[in-house]
């Protein structure tokens, strides 16, 4: 199988439990919740989307003809650093629609422990190591359980006391990045303080420049 990748660089993780985290992002192109195109942004069950994940023309991306290339181009990506602290995150777009054995075994070979970022619409592969869900309303979530579920916030439609009984070790909400930023900020703030089981995130990566 080969695999379409928007772009891959390395840089700090920006959000959620691992932020600060030295880590290679892998962002592969294509998603089942939006054709990334603002035609469609509209008419898309996930509209509040801020990246883009269309095509294979990004820092890194291309068309990898095996997981063995992909892998390769991941830790040359990482350089020189300890080995055994390699990180990579598997991105997009919607990642499950590309993620596949090949792919996992070919990262753990070159030892890399491997991150998700995903809409959860797809079940994980069982071989990642660190599962981070991010539920869209209006999507059918079939993956309840894993390590970080963060939802953006604010989001209509979404039942909470349904989020709180799925299987997550940690339950992050990070405001809404659109125009309205302020406003989606205090909006999850008295969320965190509203219901003390989650925790606040915000995109760092953002505030420091970084991709």
């Amino acid at each position: 199988m080969s695999y379409a990748v928007k772009e891959m660089f390395l840089t700090l993780q920006g959000e959620g439990v691992h932020a600060g985290r030295r880590a290679v992002f892998v962002r592969f192109a294509g998603c089942n919740l939006w054709t990334g195109r603002e035609a469609d942004r509209a008419s898309a069950i996930c509209r509040f989307c801020d990246t883009d994940f269309v095509g294979m023309d990004g820092p890194g991306g291309g068309r990898f003809a095996d997981a063995t290339a992909l892998a390769g181009a991941a830790a040359v990506t990482w350089g020189d650093a300890a080995r055994g602290e390699r990180f990579v995150v598997l991105t997009g777009g919607e990642p499950m629609l590309q993620i596949d054995d090949a792919l996992i075994d070919a990262l753990h070979d070159q030892g890399f422990a491997i991150a998700m970022e995903s809409n959860g619409t797809i079940a994980a592969h069982p071989g990642i190591d660190w599962v981070c869900i991010s539920p869209k309303a209006g999507s059918e979530v079939v993956q309840r359980r894993g390590d970080e579920l963060k939802l953006v916030w604010p989001q209509d439609h979404i039942d909470i006391d349904s989020l709180e009984h799925w299987d997550f070790a940690n339950f992050l909400v990070q405001p809404m990045d659109s125009a309205a930023r302020e406003e989606n900020l205090r909006a999850a703030i008295a969320f965190a303080m509203a219901r003390p089981r989650w925790r606040l995130t915000l995109q760092t990566h953002k505030m420091l420049g970084l991709p």
